[in-house]
């Protein structure tokens, strides 16, 4: 039986790539996705996620969300994503699109009530979004099965040396979801920035004649650009990481840990705060963060799940 899956996302390259694999996954059976300011204005992320329809040849239903951070000016990643998010390549519409004019908050909710308590929510994007959620919908909580994240880390950051990008950008979000009482999965900076495809690698898979192949060399040589002079050895496919984690928990070691995102410090805005290190123990669990993973297992299921999409 597969598993129910609401993705939300701030499409972003690797929030493209996790797209195509949570398509390809047999396991996962997606119900909706939704878009919030992140990588890009809503404008850009809400128009990327719905033109991954076009990329996928698929009709699944998208909703817009938050135009900006709860109580932050917002905070975009160009030099990376591209001005358009998605490496400024140009992807139509579907021609036969479907819009949904209700906001992601009420959509998600009346599809957690359907699923009756069984609805995953992967969310790879700042948590502006499901914060809303949560605060609109006491009850939400009770309907929602799990809660998996792309962000955070335990070590350091890449947006300031304290904090991941989608923490930093709505900590005030993310502290409302770490306290909301949903299982929450926590996939960090830790483990994600290890997740690298390479110039081979992706070429490897146009060349095999997918069309998402050519998609993918596309859309990558924007942050390849970016991360080529620091001497990476390649890109690094973040937001696949809970996608692959949910369909394979198996390929990943975890522990259960307390998490308090930072919202008021300046050196430490957006650092999700863990006991996993420390000798003093917050009086809570309240996530199980991913500490590791099968690092091959993990790519072979990213290339394949490309090349499966075309």
């Amino acid at each position: 039986m597969s598993i129910p899956v609401w993705m939300d996302v701030d499409t972003g390259i690797d929030d493209a790539i996790a797209l195509m694999v949570l398509h390809a996954l047999p396991e996962l059976d997606v119900k909706a996705l939704s878009a919030v300011c992140g990588n890009s204005p809503l404008s850009c992320s809400y128009r990327n996620t719905r033109s991954m329809n076009t990329v996928l040849g698929t009709r699944y239903p998208v909703y817009a969300g938050a135009e900006k951070p709860l109580l932050r000016e917002a905070r975009h990643a160009p030099a990376v994503h591209g001005e358009n998010g998605l490496g400024d390549v140009e992807v139509a519409l579907p021609a036969d699109e479907v819009l949904y004019e209700e906001p992601m908050w009420d959509a998600l909710y009346a599809e957690a009530v359907r699923q009756k308590g069984q609805l995953r929510l992967i969310a790879t994007g700042p948590l502006t979004n499901v914060a809303i959620a949560l605060t609109k919908y006491s009850d939400l909580k009770d309907y929602l099965h799990t809660i998996l994240i792309m962000g955070g880390a335990t070590q350091g950051g890449n947006t300031t040396p304290s904090a991941e990008f989608n923490m930093y950008a709505d900590p005030e979000a993310a502290a409302i979801v770490f306290k909301a009482g949903v299982p929450i999965v926590m996939c960090p900076l830790d483990v994600t920035e290890r997740i690298l495809l390479t110039p081979d690698e992706w070429k490897a898979t146009a060349a095999n004649g997918a069309k998402t192949g050519q998609f993918l060399c596309d859309i990558l040589k924007k942050p390849w650009s970016f991360h080529k002079p620091y001497g990476r050895a390649g890109v690094q496919m973040h937001d696949s990481v809970p996608v692959i984690y949910l369909a394979h928990p198996e390929l990943f070691d975890t522990e259960e840990a307390g998490v308090v995102v930072e919202t008021k410090g300046t050196v430490t805005l957006g650092k999700t705060v863990t006991d996993l290190y420390s000798d003093k123990q917050f009086d809570f669990k309240n996530a199980t963060v991913v500490l590791d993973a099968d690092i091959d297992a993990v790519k072979r299921i990213i290339l394949n799940s490309i090349g499966q999409a075309s």
